[in-house]
């Protein structure tokens, strides 16, 4: 019940989206899966607009979502149903979320990297969006496998290890052993700045809850210096988007510093959640910058 309750989220399969106030453009939303090479099945949600068969090398890339630490990918239902009017789009459960198999192991960066490697492998080209640990394991895939299936990299309210640092989380992972359900509760509730429902609340949070708890808190890269994130951040060669809310403001602005060419936008009045908080927003936003990089690069003056 708690599986379907957290994909209940994303209840029509064929939505009617209004885009730009004007015409009516229809958003198919269906659920497909792929075994990795470790053996999982991985759920995804996958979309295009209503008469695009499928996806031609020609057109867009495909925006392709990465969901934070124990979320499911209907999250990002926002997202799917109204940028799938314009784009193909797909959102990933990762191993033991949402509607992913729940595995004995892979619960950590290394693998769930992979995972995402093998998801975007996928599709001929895509515009990359993690969103919290989702935006880890994509600079991990972006580390360990390149970029060249990567059209764009869109890192939505992550540390990426410019400073300041952010704290520990020593003390949530404490919570979450002591009481659980209370912990992954006010995680989520304090993921969103806008008032959500009560039973969007107790879906997400029942979500969280499929996957042991020993696997849940393997999924944090502690392990790993913070320079190794600022490192792969600043090399990425081709176009990059950091969405943020307030926690991130300021390394956001160390960025820019650091790496000018990077896109950067600040969500001051949304929580971690931006994405939900402020869709309308966020979603316009990508759409411009999936466009721009959409576009083919100028070729060379010969003068």
């Amino acid at each position: 019940m708690a599986r379907r309750a957290a994909i209940a989220l994303l209840a029509c399969v064929l939505v009617a989206v209004r885009v730009d106030g004007a015409s009516v453009m229809e958003a198919e939303i269906k659920s497909a899966s792929f075994v990795t090479s470790d053996g999982v099945r991985l759920h995804v949600l996958e979309g295009c607009p209503r008469g695009a068969a499928a996806e031609p090398a020609s057109r867009s890339p495909v925006i392709a979502f990465v969901p934070g630490w124990s979320m499911p990918a209907a999250i990002w239902r926002g997202q799917l149903l109204e940028l799938g009017a314009a784009y193909c789009v797909a959102a990933l459960d990762p191993r033991g979320q949402g509607e992913s198999e729940i595995s004995a192991g892979g619960y950590t960066i290394e693998r769930r990297a992979a995972d995402v490697g093998e998801f975007v492998a996928r599709y001929s080209r895509v515009v990359l969006v993690g969103w919290s640990l989702g935006a880890l394991e994509a600079l991990e895939y972006v580390d360990r496998y390149g970029y060249a299936a990567l059209a764009a990299l869109v890192l939505v309210d992550s540390s990426v290890g410019e400073d300041p640092a952010p704290p520990s989380g020593a003390d949530f992972s404490g919570a979450l052993k002591h009481d659980r359900r209370a912990a992954i509760e006010n995680f989520v509730r304090g993921s969103f700045r806008s008032e959500r429902a009560a039973a969007e609340i107790a879906a997400l949070t029942d979500a969280a809850l499929r996957m042991p708890l020993e696997a849940s808190l393997s999924l944090f890269p502690r392990e790993l210096p913070r320079d190794h994130w600022r490192g792969i951040v600043r090399a990425f060669p081709k176009p990059l988007l950091y969405v943020v809310s307030a926690q991130f403001a300021a390394q956001a602005r160390t960025l820019k510093r650091r790496r000018p060419e990077t896109h950067v936008a600040v969500f001051d009045d949304a929580g971690h959640a931006l994405f939900v908080d402020e869709a309308a927003r966020f979603n316009a936003l990508l759409a411009r910058f999936v466009g721009e990089a959409a576009e083919p690069p100028l070729a060379p003056r010969r003068d």
